[in-house]
């Protein structure tokens, strides 16, 4: 079984990665009974070499399969199934998917007001800079990486030191729940509206409105995850499709 580990090639619409693929072809034998719960995976050698990809194309599916909660990693050992189907809590690093979007109401969507009232010129500057690299950015985890600094500089622009550390210490969280949305729920292009949103509302001074665009932002996320972990229940939005609260 060959794949390709790029995912565009030469003005030719977006297509399935190789990640995609072989999280899929893995995701469907654990969800139909063919990997059976406590069965251990091939090793990722192995796996490149059935799927004919490199190894880092391997680990990140298999990443993914344990956010999903479908695997387990145990140190020395390998992968092993752990559930038949997907865990309706993603886990991120230290943090589940419900543990981030509590504290994140809780947090970012004050946060942005504050920001919108509060912000300096850099802080201006800063967001603009990075929405407009992040429109940009063609590498995948050079975007995660952005997006990360992007939610930290919001929460710097609010003028209080607290709220960074906050955002500081899920940052790792937040990196992986970002790749995970985008590799399974394609989040990037709408992500990069919504953020546009709320640098637009900041600039304009509007707390209200960049509240609105934060709790909206995190709305589409928490859709994307439900179309994600519970597929037929929710769909992710599409561009300029509207929340409504």
């Amino acid at each position: 079984m060959v794949l390709s580990d790029s995912r565009t090639s030469g003005g030719v619409p977006r297509r399935i990665s190789a990640m995609d693929a072989v999280l899929a072809h893995l995701r469907d034998a654990i969800e139909r009974g063919e990997l059976t719960v406590g069965e251990k995976l091939p090793t990722e050698a192995e796996l490149g070499k059935h799927f004919e990809v490199s190894r880092s194309v391997v680990r990140e599916a298999l990443r993914t399969l344990q956010a999903l909660g479908l695997t387990v990693s145990r140190a020395g050992k390998g992968t092993y199934v752990a559930a038949s189907g997907p865990d309706q809590n993603p886990i991120f690093g230290s943090y589940s998917a419900r543990d981030l979007l509590e504290v994140r109401r809780h947090v970012e969507i004050p946060v942005a007001g504050y920001a919108a009232s509060r912000r300096t010129q850099d802080d201006i500057d800063l967001l603009t800079h990075l929405i407009g690299k992040m429109e940009q950015e063609p590498d995948p985890t050079a975007w995660v990486a952005l997006d990360t600094l992007f939610h930290i500089s919001v929460a710097q622009a609010s003028g209080n030191p607290v709220f960074r550390k906050i955002i500081e210490e899920i940052r790792d969280a937040l990196a992986r729940q970002s790749t995970f949305l985008n590799q399974l729920g394609d989040r990037r292009r709408q992500s990069d509206l919504e953020h546009r949103a709320l640098v637009e509302a900041i600039l304009d001074g509007s707390e209200g409105a960049a509240m609105q665009a934060m709790a909206a932002h995190l709305e589409h996320v928490e859709i994307t995850l439900n179309a994600i972990v519970r597929p037929g229940t929710a769909h992710p939005p599409n561009e300029g499709e509207e929340i409504h609260e």
